[in-house]
């Protein structure tokens, strides 16, 4: 069955990616997993998978220098009243790169390329996720993203992938642990929170 893509690359650099959803209001949630398929097997990197997490969402209007204004009106009231506003605005979402597949198989690390404008983005399976989540090295990642609460993003990403275990949550929530311990065996009231807050 072939995938339909949710979104299009419009800006990408080493480490992050922004897309636009081909709907309003349509992006995939918070701390979850997409991809960028390969374009071409003939330019270097663009012959690889590539990974990326939502870490920012946002809607706002197709104009760079013109804001949305309230009207004080639901939304049912306005796409009856005024369908023509909707079009004039649209969803994007940032996505920070956390890995690649290449014919080796997955690495979490960055790949040698950034996604390349115009390619399409799709949410990823429960099986892909499943795949990607196996090794939990990606986490140190998230920790060194500034403009969302790193914590928030790490709980989301975990408890977004439960899913893709259900058939070992507990070993997989054991593992993910053991790596958060690893990493803030620093600061062990965050560990806490964190660990709290990703219980299902």
């Amino acid at each position: 069955m072939k995938e339909t893509h949710i979104a299009e690359v419009i800006e990408s650099n080493t480490t992050e990616m922004i897309a636009q959803c081909r709907d309003l209001h349509c992006s995939p949630p918070f701390g979850s997993f997409v991809k960028v398929k390969p374009t071409s097997t003939s330019v270097e990197g663009a012959g690889f998978l590539i990974y990326g997490l939502v870490f920012n969402v946002m809607t706002n209007s197709i104009e760079p220098n013109r804001r949305a204004v309230a009207y004080g009106k639901t939304e049912e009231e306005l796409r009856n009243e005024q369908p023509q506003i909707f079009e004039l605005l649209k969803t994007e979402f940032q996505a920070h790169l956390v890995g690649y597949q290449d014919q080796t198989g997955i690495k979490q690390i960055l790949p040698s390329q950034p996604p390349r404008i115009h390619s399409f983005v799709y949410t990823c399976s429960l099986e892909e996720v499943r795949e990607f989540t196996r090794q939990s090295d990606y986490l140190h990642t998230l920790f060194t993203i500034s403009r969302v609460p790193p914590d928030e993003l790490i709980i989301a990403t975990i408890r977004n992938s439960l899913e893709a275990h259900a058939e070992d949550a507990h070993q997989y929530l054991i593992q993910v642990g053991k790596e958060l311990s690893r990493l803030l065996r620093e600061d062990y009231d965050r560990l806490s929170s964190i660990l709290r807050r990703i219980a299902p």
